[in-house]
């Protein structure tokens, strides 16, 4: 297995607390913003906000963070674009899985409990479940977005993109200027709320920089597949037109694959998923400057680490995977997402349990691939 040309990883975070599932982006001028869900306890929790990182020297050093959002509800998995117009756009989804997990531990008693969590963590969610009520959970589910005119300097109220759990990574910006948000959407905030929701995986349209969004296409499931087991898409799309989507796949077929859909009409229809034959989860899209088309992805198989992939030919085919990263043991470990940089060179983030931390943080890596 190749290896990257690795220039430095580091941690970037600071704030005493679980980050999880952060994007990257460079803007404009130069400067490097990071999002992430912070402030937390652990993976599933209901303390999630979403943290901003800022570097103005190509990730040399980092300066916050700057809380973003901390609303009622858990926030999690964060993404950061800048449109053609200068608006940055950070989007976010809420989540009530801590408390769904809090109740089915409490139905199976004592041993439900243990697994759930030590005393501590069990008394401050029931606490936060007390003002947890059906109007709250209505108004605040669903996938959300800020908007900054001014790079990331001030913001706007934020604003309800619909109902579902969006992507890790957020939305595109298309050659038209609209812009494409292909996420995990429900019908309905009833149904995103219920127990097992099923998700529906298609793209959001925006044609006004982000403030509102209207249902486009929705993405087939192959023949056997099961509704609700596609997840956390990223798109691109290519000169040609064409909008490539990568998919994590939960389905008994091609467990673990990432699987790769295809929009030739602006989002309108995709193509059945087709297995990429890379193994990891979830993806990561960049169009690099020079027309090849970058992959990033999280592998939680022995060695875990973080992987990427280049195709040469707009997706057709793929190359061998390029280590960023590996560690010998298991751990929660991924999500990495990419911008390229002035010189070439390439900077990942991703989020990652460190052997000798108690909590996830955020990891930068300035690679270059050969």
């Amino acid at each position: 297995m190749k290896k990257c040309n690795l220039n430095s990883l580091k941690k970037i975070s600071t704030h005493q607390s679980y980050h999880g599932w952060p994007t990257v982006a460079r803007l404009a001028g130069g400067e490097l913003l990071v999002v992430v869900s912070a402030g937390r306890e652990r993976h599933v929790c209901p303390f999630g906000q979403v943290h901003m990182l800022r570097s103005n020297d190509d990730g040399a050093t980092w300066a916050g963070p700057e809380i973003l959002a901390n609303g009622p509800l858990d926030d999690r998995d964060a993404g950061i674009m800048q449109t053609s117009h200068g608006t940055v756009l950070v989007n976010w989804f809420t989540s009530i899985a801590w408390l769904q997990a809090l109740n089915r531990a409490e139905e199976e008693g004592e041993e439900g409990l243990r697994k759930l969590g030590d005393d501590g963590y069990i008394a401050r969610a029931r606490k936060v479940r007390v003002s947890m009520n059906g109007k709250l959970i209505e108004r605040e589910l669903g996938v959300w977005m800020l908007r900054s005119p001014d790079g990331g300097k001030t913001w706007e109220d934020k604003r309800w993109v619909g109902p579902g759990a969006g992507s890790p990574h957020g939305p595109v910006e298309l050659a038209d200027g609209s812009l494409l948000f292909v996420g995990n959407w429900h019908d309905t905030p009833t149904a995103a709320a219920s127990a097992d929701p099923i998700n529906t995986l298609g793209a959001r349209v925006s044609r006004d920089d982000g403030r509102t969004w209207s249902l486009s296409g929705t993405i087939p499931e192959r023949p056997g597949d099961v509704p609700g087991r596609y997840h956390e898409p990223h798109a691109v799309q290519l000169p040609d037109g064409r909008i490539i989507v990568h998919i994590r796949n939960h389905n008994d077929m091609d467990r673990g694959y990432i699987l790769q859909s295809e929009s030739t009409d602006g989002g309108l229809t995709f193509s059945t998923p087709q297995n990429t034959g890379l193994i990891g989860l979830p993806a990561h899209l960049l169009l690099l400057r020079d027309g090849r088309l970058l992959t990033t992805y999280g592998y939680r198989h022995e060695p875990f680490g973080n992987r990427a992939a280049t195709s040469e030919d707009g997706g057709r085919t793929w190359s061998e995977p390029v280590v960023l990263d590996e560690k010998p043991l298991g751990r929660d470990i991924g999500y990495p997402s990419t911008v390229e940089l002035s010189d070439g060179s390439l900077l990942s983030v991703w989020y990652e349990k460190l052997h000798e931390d108690t909590l996830a943080s955020v990891q930068a890596a300035h690679w270059s691939l050969e």
